[in-house]
């Protein structure tokens, strides 16, 4: 029998929202054939398509991060504003393609407005300067009667954008991008380019692009970020993306001990900095960029199939993983964006005709729907396994929320184990269960299974409901199941 035991006193965070945030970058079918496609009988007036704005509804989506990724770092976002017949086309030296530039600026912030989600724009620090990232947030942002404001008008938005979340860079510590920038000359452009935006809106939110290279100097970069730019920096970005090239599923499902060495470390790096140089605001984690994606990452495979990655239901079970760190660390960890939302490494595929959902964007939709606003200290104990270097690693992944204003408990758990049922009990050390509680469990035949257009559901979430009483919650998980119980509680 294994134990998960709950006080609901115990809260570790307030969550944020935006840990539900998307990605979206000019790469493959993500823009073109995925979010806009004028002339599809699936695009409304706007060309934007009305079943892959469905179904990112469905995931409520909070912040939506744009125009890259490795697009970002030479991307000029004036060619993508101009009347469309007048927008040149120019080639993208990062994913070897020509951007047409259709879809920019405008067309960006309407999509956000018709997804109801908050934008968030990356400035180019690759190829780019400060004084186009100044007048970017100038003409998105700006009241004044200046020119870049008088253009925005003239093209159709009075009433500026108000983006509140700028992105200064991508990825700027990978030697694959445009523009690689030492830990010292990032924290020094990070930090004027950081100072010109925020003497245009005093209001932005600035994300530093902080980790992508995990094998490269993690500390340093903190540091000199930190010293030099401790005033300017709210966010500290994170990219990761895991996968199981090896088929080694016992490892891949381990990888939640990497995840909590990372997060672990960066937190601690962050306050130790800031106790150091007496950095009094807070400052934050974004994981702006994560998913599974291994299939598609060889670069011939990458050029042939624009990251077209097709998930089964481990990689369900793995997303759910990455979203109960990001709630088990809410207390810095305050954004965090699935690369990407359509097509490209993402929950949604497009064809002309319609949409499959992919195994990855059930979990997703489930914790998005159900997340309360803290997060929980959970303690468990159980069934254990080995995976790659990680021993001992509990067979259950568990994390829990709870929503103290409606006294909703939600217990998050992943069963790890790919062929035993796993019999817990769950007990409320204070207060105790309602009468009835919603059981949502997302499975499929096999770890294997993917969702096609021939078998759309293969992997889905089912739904029931328990009596509880008392203290005491027992439920058996299903071999290779995410679940999650939404109790009432008193």
């Amino acid at each position: 029998m294994n134990h998960i035991k709950i006080d609901p006193q115990r809260i570790t965070g307030t969550i944020d929202r935006n840990i539900f945030g998307g990605f979206a970058e000019h790469l493959g079918r993500c823009i073109y054939g995925g979010i806009y496609e004028p002339g599809s009988p699936l695009a409304d007036k706007q060309g934007f398509r009305r079943d892959v704005l469905d179904a990112l509804k469905r995931l409520g989506i909070t912040i939506l991060r744009y125009p890259g990724g490795n697009f970002a770092s030479g991307y000029r976002w004036r060619d993508g504003v101009e009347p469309v017949n007048e927008r040149p086309a120019r080639t993208d030296l990062a994913w070897n393609d020509v951007e047409t530039n259709q879809f920019g600026t405008n067309e960006f912030i309407e999509f956000c407005h018709k997804l109801k989600t908050e934008p968030y724009l990356v400035v180019n620090c690759g190829d780019g300067d400060m004084r186009e990232a100044r007048d970017w947030v100038e003409y998105c942002n700006g009241t004044r009667d200046s020119t870049l404001v008088k253009l925005r008008r003239e093209h159709g938005y009075p009433k500026p954008h108000n983006v509140k979340y700028w992105g200064i860079g991508n990825e700027v510590d990978g030697h694959w991008q445009i523009g690689y920038k030492t830990p010292e000359e990032y924290a020094r452009a990070f930090k004027e380019f950081g100072k010109v935006m925020k003497w245009v809106d005093p209001d932005i939110k600035l994300v530093a692009s902080a980790v992508s290279d995990w094998k490269g100097s993690l500390v340093e970069r903190t540091r000199l970020l930190l010293e030099q730019a401790g005033d300017l920096v709210d966010y500290l970005s994170l990219h990761w993306y895991i996968g199981n090239a090896a088929n080694d599923f016992e490892a891949y499902m381990a990888v939640s001990e990497l995840l909590e060495e990372r997060l672990s470390a960066y937190k601690g790096m962050v306050r130790a900095v800031s106790f150091e140089r007496q950095i009094k605001r807070p400052i934050y984690i974004a994981v702006d960029e994560w998913n599974v994606w291994y299939r598609t990452f060889a670069a011939e495979v990458r050029e042939k199939m624009k990251l077209e990655e097709i998930y089964n239901l481990e990689d369900a079970l793995i997303t759910a993983v990455q979203l109960n760190a990001f709630i088990r660390h809410a207390n810095m960890v305050k954004m965090a964006n699935i690369a990407q939302i359509v097509n490209v490494i993402a929950p949604i595929f497009t064809r002309p005709d319609g949409l499959v959902l992919q195994t990855i964007f059930y979990p997703f939709e489930l914790y998005s729907r159900t997340c309360g606003n803290e997060s929980l200290d959970v303690w468990w104990e159980g069934d254990t396994f080995s995976g790659g270097q990680y021993k001992g690693v509990r067979t259950l992944d568990v994390t829990a929320t709870l929503d103290e204003r409606n006294k909703q408990l939600v217990i998050y758990v992943v069963n790890r184990s790919r062929t035993n049922i796993t019999e817990t009990e769950v007990l409320l050390t204070d207060g105790s269960f309602s009468d009835t509680a919603t059981i949502y469990t997302i499975n499929g035949p096999d770890i294997k299974t993917e969702n096609t257009f021939k078998l759309p559901a293969a992997v889905r979430t089912k739904e029931n409901q328990v009596a509880v009483k008392g203290s005491v919650l027992k439920h058996v998980f299903e071999p290779h199941s995410v679940t999650t119980l939404v109790c009432g509680i008193s």
